[in-house]
Formats: structure tokens, sequence, C-alpha cells
């Protein structure tokens, strides 16, 4: 199908959106058009679409389709899926278009039989559309395994080039001087040393070219396909009542998940379950939600505490649940306060009203907080019932009231806050408005400073346990006035350029000179094993940091929950300073009092932060009255502190910050942003060079968790050397499968259900994976260095002739065939210690952090061990036949005996290397291990048969030379001798380091084998806990408000105040 753009084009239900369109007409009242957006956002929830009224009315009437001549101004083609900014001119009027009016390429119509758009975007191949705008160049990860090996690579290239060039030379040097002793059978040509030379160069190139491991590529994309495979079956991480497993959505970051030192966590959805309950609330300075017994005492609220009695209220939800009878007497009691409190929770939202059979009405709420308090409003008897684009009607107290709905000031994260403007039944005009206290309280008329102290310590009471908070306000408007600030709201919607910066400034002028009515306290719950989880991240030296747009005093609180502060800290710090230089001085007065606890000087090191801070202490105080706070928990001194946001931008404090934060443990960011995450992330990344992991649930921790900058970090000189192999590091990302939509889980490499399977995908995924690929590259180098430096030796011995030892069928079938598999298998399944070891003893991640196992020492010891192995491989059988001789007095000592003696030594010492190392033995290792030997002696004796030779003597003329040799006794000695030289050397080396100087593995795998047959389970910290309390970010989504102000958006009829009352039920949006 040839779509341009300007065509107008027919969609069928169920089918597929092809180009960025202009939604027209549609099947549905008012234009509206539903669709499913899971191929742009993973979200299977149906949406809503909207046309314009005056082109709805085109309907399906082909020919005043064929007849529409609309112009469409808008903006330039991007990747903002979530925005859109147009103009349409038509019949010489403008008329404002947004993203509700845009169906984007890839949707799916759903429920809605036909509708007819204009294709706004579409270009060659459909690269104009948004969806490929996000389709652009894949980043490429690699991890930092991958980038050493890619260095030692390139240095093994340069060993062999000089291998070759030594040989060469030796080449010529021989011919010189030797080469004419043979020339009455070897004709040779005066002068030809140069091409002698240079002809073996490049023969011993080709011969020993397989110091290269040129399949290792192959083997290693299979090693990490079969750990993704691994975490995607593994049961432990399945979560059930949601059918959803992990999934790896990369195959080749898997080792350095076992790598990993800093974790950047969302809290809500992550840490939390995002499932909220109103709680508790704030009404003209009175708290409810209290429970007291009959002296006043504050109760603690069990399962066995009774709730209040809502059966006098027809329609309230039966699940809602709520413990204190005074807020519901003092809506009997008709109190004004309590009664514009909740008439503001049921009219300033925009939750959708679904109605179902016999009149009930389902809630479908964007975010899990509108959903709850919109349930609330209902038990308490003012019931939303439903809503058209000009009006919303309540039952109040069983009264249907009607209130003309004239505006809606949309929430978008900047605001932190939306509106309505109403008018009421009596004809008055009255705007409600909610959000975070922060941008609230600035927004409040001077009439209100007692009551906003009063309600801002029930607020700080409210996030001292937990909860999440908003507060509420409402403002009288005069008639002239608002009709004044109307027309110039239509204006700034007409026009698109600067259209979002004039509604800004908009809503900033009308939401002014509020009257506060109170706040409201919903109750998110944490998820199961937080407190263990976390507790069993910071034993393994993971540093965790969680980003929330919390208040200080409710990141606090969730600290605690969390086990991140309490138990063995000994005095926080709060670093709250308004302007750079008092934070300076804060956090260097705190790095001061924590390395004081820890017993260290902190001169020199104070006063190359001062030295740090000037240069950017100008910068800083610019931004300062800006930010917020920024709290940080210490635990490895026992400490922790609070220090405001601007230390997330770059500049001196920054560096100040990583000073201090290098010191702790855990650190928590609040009050931070979307963007603000984002930019913590970097700045460790950038500070640190460290391997970060980033997890998170929503749409506003996709900055956090798409942030992929590669960064080269600098270091001090004695420092380079230690740290080299991290050079370049990338943030690793993790999305949770929750209540927020599927838009993480599509950023991330990783996606789980809960946030305790971290531990899991880290501790033990992550380190076995990173564990079996360094054993994987040794062994991979170590069996081709020992291969291949074997004709190194025989060169010296052979005049440099570039004559090979073994025969070609082995040198094909070595890595292909006789040691592929036994590496492969190690690499698969090779466990160094079990998984309920690895959770008992979480300070084994350590070596991964560390780097321990595979790095440029380790490289070079492999080196030093396969050079080793190859000398006794070669110069033990050459000896041995020097003098040797049959059984039957014959001369042993050929070409093709010595050639079968070493590839069978080799193989038999390279197969009992990886049986010692094979510390978990599956049927898989002892067929691939023991089987290659097989394979091998099969293969040998195969080519070396009489059948084999007719049908290709050319090919296989060496019959009967493997039997004749592998049937004598002295070569099964010489065999058994090299076998014995090689391996022996190791063994004891390894024995004298694991009696003396025993690594935390060494211990660990002694007590295990001590323990054998006992069930060290995970008792010790992933115990069943009690639910905790989490705590507030306000979460919501922008462009429902102009959506449900512009047209029809239920299928249903509006209801008007006749209706009669129908049992009602809320369902929160998950």
């Amino acid at each position: 199908m040839n779509i341009r753009v300007g065509d107008v084009i027919k969609l069928e239900n169920n089918q597929s959106v092809a180009a960025d369109v202009l939604l027209l007409s549609s099947s549905e009242p008012y234009g509206l058009s539903y669709i499913e957006t899971a191929e742009l956002d993973g979200e299977t929830n149906l949406k809503v679409r909207q046309a314009l009224s005056v082109t709805s009315e085109l309907g399906a009437d082909i020919s005043r389709l064929a007849e529409f001549d609309g112009k469409v101004i808008c903006e330039a083609p991007n990747n903002k899926l979530d925005h859109f900014v147009g103009t349409l001119c038509w019949k010489e009027n403008k008329y404002s278009l947004d993203n509700q009016n845009l169906l984007l390429r890839g949707c799916v119509l759903r429920n809605t039989e036909w509708c007819y758009g204009l294709v706004i975007f579409a270009g060659p191949v459909w690269r104009q559309t948004k969806l490929m705008q996000n389709c652009g160049p894949t980043k490429f990860k690699q991890t930092s395994i991958k980038r050493l090996l890619n260095t030692l690579i390139l240095r093994i290239f340069v060993v062999l080039a000089c291998m070759g060039l030594i040989l060469a030379m030796g080449s010529g040097v021989w011919e010189e001087n030797v080469g004419q002793h043979f020339s009455a059978y070897l004709q040779r040509d005066e002068g030809q040393n140069v091409a002698s030379g240079f002809h073996a160069f490049w023969s011993y190139i080709i011969i020993l070219s397989t110091v290269v491991p040129i399949s290792l590529c192959a083997s290693m994309e299979l090693l990490c396909l079969g750990h993704s495979c691994f975490i995607n079956w593994d049961r432990d991480m399945y979560y059930s009542p949601r059918d959803t497993p992990a999934q790896a959505r990369t195959t080749n970051l898997n080792e350095e998940l076992g790598q990993v030192q800093y974790v950047f966590s969302d809290k809500t959805g992550t840490l939390t379950r995002n499932v909220m309950t109103f709680s508790k609330c704030s009404i003209d300075g009175i708290i409810y939600g209290v429970v007291k017994d009959k002296f006043g005492h504050k109760v603690e609220i069990t399962e066995g505490t009774p709730c209040v009695d809502f059966s006098f209220n027809p329609l309230w939800d039966g699940k809602f649940r709520f413990y204190d009878g005074s807020l519901l007497a003092a809506v009997r009691d008709n109190d004004p306060a309590v009664q514009q409190f909740l008439r503001l929770l049921a009219l300033c939202h925009t939750v959708m009203p679904e109605e179902k059979t016999h009149g009930e009405v389902v809630y479908q709420a964007q975010s899990p907080d509108e959903g709850a308090l919109v349930t609330a409003a209902q038990s308490f008897g003012f019931v939303f019932r439903a809503r058209t684009p000009e009006t919303i009607t309540l039952y109040e107290l069983g009264q249907p009231i009607t209130y003309q709905l004239l505006a809606i000031l949309d929430f978008n994260n900047e605001r932190k806050r939306m509106s309505v403007i109403v008018r009421t039944p009596e004809g008055s005009l009255r705007l409600y408005c909610k959000g975070a206290d922060t941008v609230m309280f600035d927004r409040l008329g001077k009439s209100n400073g007692q009551l906003m102290r009063t309600t801002s310590e029930h607020l700080n009471d409210f996030a001292s346990e937990g909860l999440r908070t908003l507060a509420l306000a409402f403002k009288d408007l005069e008639d002239d006035v608002f009709e004044e600030w109307m027309k110039r709201l239509v204006f700034a919607k007409a026009v698109p350029e600067g259209r979002q910066e004039r509604l800004k400034e908009l809503y900033e002028e009308i939401e002014q000179d509020m009257t506060l009515i109170g706040a409201t306290a919903v109750e998110d719950k944490l998820q199961d094993y937080v407190p263990e989880t976390i507790s069993c991240l910071s034993q393994a030296n993971i540093k965790i940091w969680v980003l929330t747009g919390d208040k200080l005093e409710t990141a606090m609180n969730i600290g605690y929950s969390c086990g991140m502060l309490g138990g063995d800290m000994k005095e926080v710090f709060v670093v709250n300073g308004d302007t750079a230089l008092g934070v300076q001085q804060q956090l260097r007065s705190a790095k001061e009092q924590i390395l004081g606890l820890c017993g260290e000087t902190t001169h020199d090191g104070l006063a190359d932060a001062q030295n740090r801070q000037t240069d950017g202490e100008t910068q800083c105080l610019r931004r300062a009255a800006l930010q917020k706070e920024l709290w940080v928990g210490f635990k490895v001194c026992r400490n922790s502190c609070v220090a405001p946001q601007v230390l997330v931008l770059e500049g001196g404090l920054g560096r100040m910050l990583l000073d201090v934060a290098g010191l702790c443990q855990s650190v928590m960011c609040c009050r931070v942003t979307p963007l603000q995450k984002a930019q913590v992330v970097q700045l460790v990344k950038r500070g640190l060079g460290a391997v970060t992991l980033a997890i998170g649930d929503g749409a506003n921790d996709v900055s956090m968790i798409k942030i992929h900058l590669v960064v080269r970090f600098h270091t001090d000189l004695c420092l380079q050397e230690e740290l080299q192999s991290r050079q370049w590091c990338g943030t690793y990302r993790v999305g949770i499968s929750g209540q927020e939509g599927m838009q993480a889980v599509l950023a991330s490499d990783f996606s789980l259900a809960q946030f305790h399977y971290l531990w899991r995908l880290l501790l033990v995924h992550g380190r076995w994976s990173y564990i079996r690929t360094c054993n994987f590259l040794y062994y991979c180098f170590y069996k081709n260095f020992a291969f291949t430096f074997v004709h190194l030796w025989f060169a010296f011995f052979c005049g440099f002739s570039a004559q090979t030892v073994y025969d070609e069928w082995f040198i094909m079938l070595y890595n292909a065939v006789y040691t592929c598999m036994p590496v492969l298998a190690m690499g698969l399944f090779n466990q160094d210690v079990s998984k309920q070891q690895v959770l008992n003893q979480p300070k084994l991640y350590l070596q991964g952090q560390e780097n321990l196992l595979f790095n440029k020492r380790i490289f070079t010891l492999c080196w030093m061990h396969g050079i080793y192995s190859s000398l006794a491989l070669f110069f033990i059988p050459y000896a041995a036949f020097q003098r040797a001789v049959r059984d039957d007095g014959k001369d042993i000592s050929d070409l093709q005996t010595f050639a079968v003696t070493v590839a069978t030594s080799l193989v038999v010492v390279v197969s009992i290397q990886i049986g010692l190392d094979t510390n978990y033995w599956t049927v898989v290792n002892h067929i691939c291990t023991w089987g290659s030997l097989f394979v091998y002696f099969s293969i040998v004796f195969v080519m070396d048969s009489d059948g084999i030779f007719r049908i290709s003597p050319s090919q296989f003329p060496y019959i009967g030379t493997a039997g004749s040799c592998l049937s004598q006794r002295s070569v099964w000695l010489v065999i058994f001798l090299t076998a014995v030289v090689c391996v022996v050397p190791v063994v004891t080396i390894r024995f004298l380091r694991t009696e003396f100087c025993p690594t935390l593995t060494n211990k660990v795998r002694r007590q295990q084998k001590a323990s054998r047959g006992q069930y060290l389970g995970m008792q010790r910290h992933m115990h069943l806990t009690s639910l905790r309390r989490s705590a507030y970010a306000f979460s919501h989504q922008e462009g429902y408000g102009e959506l449900i102000t512009s047209g029809r958006n239920t299928k249903t009829s509006s209801h008007s105040t006749t209706i009669p009352p129908a049992t009602t039920s809320s369902k929160d949006a998950g």
C-alpha cells in the first residue's frame, strides 16, 4: 500500500495503523476511536483518541471525505510518542491539534468498526513516523570483559606477527648457514634467502594463527545465549500472580551482572506495590484516620481493628476500608470543610467511568493515586457517577448533582498539580486544585498562614509514616475575570508555536491566591522481601541509590522501612543548605565526621575538595535556588546524611558529593524529577567509572533506565593499572513489569516482576555468568596456547621450514571437535558454590566487582601456563624418543609417531585440566569432557584405518600409524609422564594456596562439602516479613484533561441528574 502525506485512509477494526494519521471521523459517537498501543509502549489497556467535532461530522461519506481540503500546520517529525502540536486550517477557521487527535503508526484499532484519517507523517519507507523516529541505530553495548578481550586479541595479533618475523629471520639464517648442505637433493638458487624468509613469515603466520581463538566469538555467543536462557527459565524468578517470568532481553551483558557496584532504583512500583489505599487525611487542621481508644490514646491498626460501616451508602466500594469513624460522622453532620474536601476529590481528576451491567460503574484511572482518592470520596457519599465533555455528575449523599466542567488544567511533571474549573449548580465559578505540597503552598492566599502551618505539620507526620501526600485547595472565580482568561486560553491552544509555554503561563496566572482545604495521605505498601533484598545486596558490597520524588521525611521513613537506615547506624547528618556555599560546608563537615568515625585523617582530602569547589561555585549558586533535598544514607561508617539536589548537576559540588558518597553504602535522592534521575546516574558513571544498574517500573524511570553514555573516566596514575579494564562502563537496565505500564520493561536489558528477584539476578545468575565466562575464556586461550606453541618449538628443529607437528586433520578438528564441547559445557553449567551458599555469603560477589578472575594478570598467567604446557608437550616426547624403540626393537622416532603422541598428550592434558576446574558435574559435563576423549580416539583410529585409506589415499596417507603408535607401552608412558608434568605443578600450587591462603570461595566450598546433604536455605535473609509502608511520588500522566473537555470519551451515553442510584464499584488502574 503506497501511502503519502495528505492521503485520507480508512482503517477497520483490529487493523494496524500504517502511518501517523490525524483522526477525522469514526463509527463511534463523538468521533471516538479506541486503540491499543502495545507496540509503542507495551501497554495493552485501550486508549481513547478523538476526532475534532468539525471533522467527525464527515462520518463515512466518501464524497465529503474526498473533498476534504483542510491544511495542517504542525511540528516537524520527531520521536516524542506522547507529544504532538499542530493546527488544522479548514473553512477559514483554525483548530488546535494535539496527541489526542493522532493515531500513530504501530497502534491497532480496537472496538471501533471503522475510522478515517488524514496521513500526517509517512515519508520514504515511513521513516518520518514517530515510531520509526524512535527506531534509531541500535546502541551496541559491550561488557568490560569483552572490551578487555578485544584488546588482548589485538595484542595476540602483534605477538603473532613478532613470532612470524622471528621465525622468518631464523629461516633466512638457517638457509644461509645450513641450507647449502642439503642442496644435493633440495634444489636451491643462490640469493634466495630473502624470498625464503618472506615465504617462511607468511607460512608461520598461517601455522601459528591458531594462537588467536577464531572460534571464540561464536562460542561466546552460544555461552551468552545459554546464560540468558537460564535467566528466562528460572522458576525462582517467576511471579505466578501475574504469570510473569524473568526475561533477559539481551544476550551479551550477562557476565557484567556479576560486577555491578551501584544500583539505582525507583521507589514507587519498584520497591513498593503501587497499589494505593486511602489511609488518612487532614481537613481544616484536623487529622482523620487515626484510631484512638476511649482514653484518647492512639491505637495501632491491625487486621482485627473494626472498620467503618459504610452500609448506609448503597454506592460504596465494598473493598474500601477506613478505621476512623470521626470522618464519616463529620460527613453526616454536614461539616462544610469535610464536604468541600470530598467534593474536590470527586471532581478534580481524570478518572473515566465505564458503565457495566445493572448500572454498575467501574473507574478506569490512569494512576492508582487518583483511583484511590475517587474511591474514598465514593465510599464517604460523594460518588463520581458520570462525565461528559461539559459536565460531571456526582451523587452527593444520595442526591444527583451536575457540575458544568469548564476547563481542566492538566498535570505534568513540571507542574506537579492539576486543576479543574467548574460551575456549581448555584451558578458560581470555582477552581479545585490538588498537587504536591511544595508547589501548592506557594500558591495559597495570605490568609492561609496558620492552616498552612498546621497542615504542613500533618504532612510531615504522614510522610514520617511513609504515606504519599497531596495538598488540596480551591478558589472562587469572578465571571468576567474567568471569561477574559478563557479567551486567552482558547487563543493559546489555537497557535502551535510556543503553545506549551503560553498554557503554562495562563495556568500559573489563575492558580494563585487559593484557599487551602487540607491534604490526603495514601498508603503504598512495600513489595515482599524488599528489606531482605537490600540487606543482601548491601552485604555483597553493592551500593544502593534510591531516587524518589518524595519529600525528606517520607524518604527517611522509607529508608528505615527498607532497612537502608537504622540498626547499627550511629548518627544522621542533614545537609539542607539553601546555597551552594552552605551545602559545600555541610558536606565538608559530614565528610570530616564520617572519616573521623572511621579513624581516618581528612586534611589532605578536604584541601583537595576545597580546590575543586572553586571553579564550579558560581554555577552552583545560580542553580541552588531551584533545588530541594537529596538524602544520603551512610552505612560504611554507620551514619546518614541529606544534601540538596544541586549536587546531581555538573560542577564542583557534584565531585564533592561523589567524595562523600564514596564512603557510603546507600544513598537516597529526594524530590528528583525524571531528568534528574538520569543526571544522578550520569554523575556517578562519569565520576566513578563504576558498573551501574538502573531499575524502575514506570515511564518516569525510562530516562534513568535508558541513559546510555559511554563515558571515559580519568584517575590518578597509581590507580590506572588497577582500573584500566573498567575504563569504559555502561549502565545495565532492569525493568519491573508493574502497575505503571511496560515502558520501563521495553527500555530495559532485563525485566523482572518483583524487586526482590534482583538479588537472584545479580548474586546468582550474574555471579555465575561472570565466573563461567572467565573460566571459559581462560581455557579457550590456554588450550590454544598449549596447542600453538608446540609449533614454535618444533620450528627450531625442522630448519624453520614451516613444517607442522600435527597432521592437518588434527589441526582442523582440535578446536571444532576435540576441545570445544568440554570448555563450553564448563562455561554453561559450572558452579563454584551453590546458590544457597551465595545467599548465605553475599560477600562472594566481591570477586566479580574487583574483576579478579579475568584481567591482564590472569591472562599473563594463562599465557605462561600455556607456554609451560607446550614445553612439556613437545620436549618430553622429543627427549623420550631420542633413544626409544618399539616393543619389537624397531626405531620409534618417526614424525608421525611423534605427532600422534603429542596430539594425544595435548587432548588428555586439556581434558584433565578442565575436569580439575569443573566444580559442579552434570551429565552434560561428563559426556562432553570424557566423551571428547572417546571422540578423539575414535576419529584417530578411523582415519588410520584401511577403509578410509582406500576411499581417499591422498587425504589419509598415514595408514596404520596411530594403531602402531598407541599400541606401544612406551608411548603411553610418555603420554602419562607428560600429563603428570603438565598437571601436577598446577594442582600443587592450587593446593598450597587453598591451604595456606584460602579465599572466601575456598572456605565456603569447604563448608559446603562438610555440610553436604543439609539444606542451607534462604530463611536467614529471605524470610517472610510483614508488609511495610512506602512513600509518595505524584503519579499521573499528562494529556487526559484536554481529551475529557474536547469530547465524550465513553461509549455509553452520559448520565444526567435523573439517573437512579445504582451499585457502583471502583477499580484502581493497574
